[in-house]
């Protein structure tokens, strides 16, 4: 990670930044919120570590020049946005060619399920193609009460990610399933329905790029 000039987009609270700062990169934390951001510049103080904090939107990254970053990380936000493909056009400006972007998001399926459990397990309770916001939650583990989340399919979650110059090289799901705990439990849920994906991809030359997308499927 040394020498690395690295964005943790939509990553403020203290957490991915400093480690990555830790680790020897040149950090940048992007959040919209000046109170995460702020907790970046605390820990990063207490434990005297160089990173620079920028207040903006995911998907408005026009302060940065093209090509700035070698590596943009992205805890899961993309949900809080209507439409992933914007951020994801600001990424693929923003990085080198060849450079590294790995984002993490909640699955559809996740977002579609019912809290819940019912006899039969936890049900699809929203439609695949949902427009809009998805109704407010209480009490809600896998969802966040007084935000407004979007349901995004895997068209646009890999899809859209590839259209705009990516090449995805790695997709895993982090494991939070745990089958023994209580029913209702985040555990208990995550062994029926994935909560979250995480997916490496790597930004190619803009000639790669155009070729690729001018193959059609049908």
């Amino acid at each position: 990670m040394r020498g690395k000039k690295l964005l943790c987009l939509a990553a403020g609270g203290g957490r991915q930044g400093p480690i990555y700062a830790a680790a020897g990169a040149d950090v940048t934390v992007v959040d919209i919120s000046a109170a995460q951001l702020e907790l970046d510049r605390e820990v990063g103080s207490e434990l005297k570590l160089d990173l620079r904090t920028v207040q903006t939107s995911m998907d408005d990254l026009s302060m940065f020049s093209a090509g700035e970053f070698d590596l943009v990380i992205q805890p899961v936000s993309t949900c809080y946005l209507s439409d992933v493909r914007i951020i994801y056009a600001e990424v693929a400006r923003a990085i080198r060619p060849a450079g590294v972007y790995v984002s993490q998001h909640k699955q559809p399926t996740s977002l579609q399920a019912s809290s819940d459990p019912s006899l039969r397990g936890y049900e699809i309770v929203q439609p695949y193609f949902h427009a809009g916001p998805l109704p407010p939650v209480e009490g809600s583990l896998h969802r966040e009460q007084g935000t407004l989340e979007f349901l995004h399919r895997w068209e646009e979650l890999i899809g859209a990610m590839c259209r705009v110059g990516f090449v995805v090289e790695d997709l895993t799901e982090p494991k939070h399933a745990e089958l023994d705990s209580p029913k209702g439990s985040f555990a208990h849920r995550s062994a029926y329905v994935a909560p979250y994906v995480r997916i490496k991809a790597r930004r190619v030359a803009a000639g790669k790029a155009s070729d690729q997308s001018s193959i059609v499927f049908v």
